[in-house]
């Protein structure tokens, strides 16, 4: 059988700010079946600058926030950290995963160091923060990576600074010490087999197309071939289109991840609600996925136990058309194929023209076995 999809219900700052919503996403994504529940963990004057603008769709979600900064936007959103560890807990208590991405080096030190996460996720803003993902890579821990607005080349430089990290862990230490961080440094890092070899332990790559909510004519599913065939990487798919039916598709062409934003509810006042499935559409999708995911099989040709019983009926058998004499020579005229199929198969019609008939057959009776040559 294929290995499980992981399903990971993103409820990213869908909670705006507010623990006690921020359980209850925990409380609707293991409802729904999810395996894990992701939320976002940054510290906001670390994130962005006073004068960073908000994206297009953060404006024209968030209408009743139309004049605030990405900053104000983010001190509104930022949960603290005892809320990360409420919220762990419950994970645990309801048998889900908590996971949650980390924006800035102080966010990962926590989610690595105090809240000891066995792997974490970045968004694709973060594909080109070098420093992060070499902070991530040295601790060791797995990485799954979204790749939205990101160029092959691009993915691929990504892929070395981790690779460098994963080299040069705590744990590891193949690199020699005295190796700074470099471009030159990150690039060989990708080319060695030990290097690759721990990619392809430690990181998940996610396609993604970074619009909210994305175009279909943008998502190109297709994309997911490429990045498994161009970094033999596990690979997944983080989708920002609205309904459940892209996701379910990617399920289908062999994604082993699919992420998903969640809202408790979609007309909520914030930026990301309108592109987020309610809990309904959530559990849902992960049906579809499931579904899917045990109809792919194996790939082997076979007869399956749930067919086996039909063959005879819907399959033909060889008959007289009409009434044959012993020693007739069987005919086009009185050979035919009609259901059941548990007679001679009609792959046998032409070894049988010409051929006396050994007994009398009635119309519609099947041709004995016995007449085979």
């Amino acid at each position: 059988m294929n290995e499980r999809i992981t399903v990971i219900a993103e409820a990213g700052v869908n909670h705006d700010g507010n623990i006690e919503r921020a359980l209850a996403l925990v409380d609707a994504a293991a409802g729904a079946g999810a395996d894990v529940v992701k939320f976002q963990t940054f510290r906001p004057a670390a994130l962005a600058s006073r004068h960073a603008p908000r994206a297009g769709y953060q404006v024209r979600n968030d209408t009743a926030h139309q004049d605030d900064s990405q900053l104000a936007m983010l001190q509104r959103l930022a949960l603290g950290d005892d809320d990360h560890f409420r919220l762990r807990e419950h994970c645990r208590a309801r048998g889900i995963e908590f996971l949650s991405s980390p924006f800035d080096a102080d966010s990962a030190h926590f989610l690595i160091e105090d809240m000891a996460l066995p792997r974490l996720k970045l968004g694709s803003g973060e594909l080109t923060n070098a420093p992060l993902l070499l902070q991530i890579a040295r601790s060791g821990r797995p990485l799954i990576l979204s790749t939205g607005m990101a160029t092959p080349e691009e993915i691929r430089q990504a892929l070395g600074v981790l690779a460098f990290g994963y080299l040069n862990d705590t744990l590891n230490d193949t690199l020699n010490e005295e190796t700074p961080p470099s471009e030159p440094a990150f690039a060989a890092a990708f080319e060695r087999m030990d290097g690759y070899q721990l990619l392809a332990w430690n990181v998940t790559l996610l396609h993604c197309t970074s619009e909210y909510p994305a175009p279909f004519i943008d998502v190109n599913l297709r994309a997911m071939d490429h990045l498994r065939d161009t970094f033999g990487l596990p690979v997944g798919f983080s989708d920002h289109t609205p309904g459940i039916h892209i996701a379910i598709a990617a399920a289908a062409r062999g994604a082993r991840m699919i992420e998903k934003h969640f809202t408790l509810d979609r007309n909520l006042p914030g930026p990301d609600h309108r592109a987020s499935l309610e809990p309904s559409e959530l559990q849902a999708m992960v049906e579809g996925i499931r579904q899917v995911e045990q109809a792919l099989g194996d790939g082997e040709k076979r007869v399956a136990d749930s067919e086996r019983n039909n063959r005879a009926i819907a399959r033909k058998s060889l008959v007289a058309a009409k009434p044959i004499r012993t020693g007739e020579a069987f005919s086009k005229d009185n050979l035919t194929a009609k259901r059941p199929g548990d007679g001679l198969a009609p792959l046998h019609y032409w070894a049988l023209l010409g051929r006396a008939a050994g007994r009398d057959y009635a119309a519609d009776e099947a041709i004995g076995k016995e007449e085979l040559p």
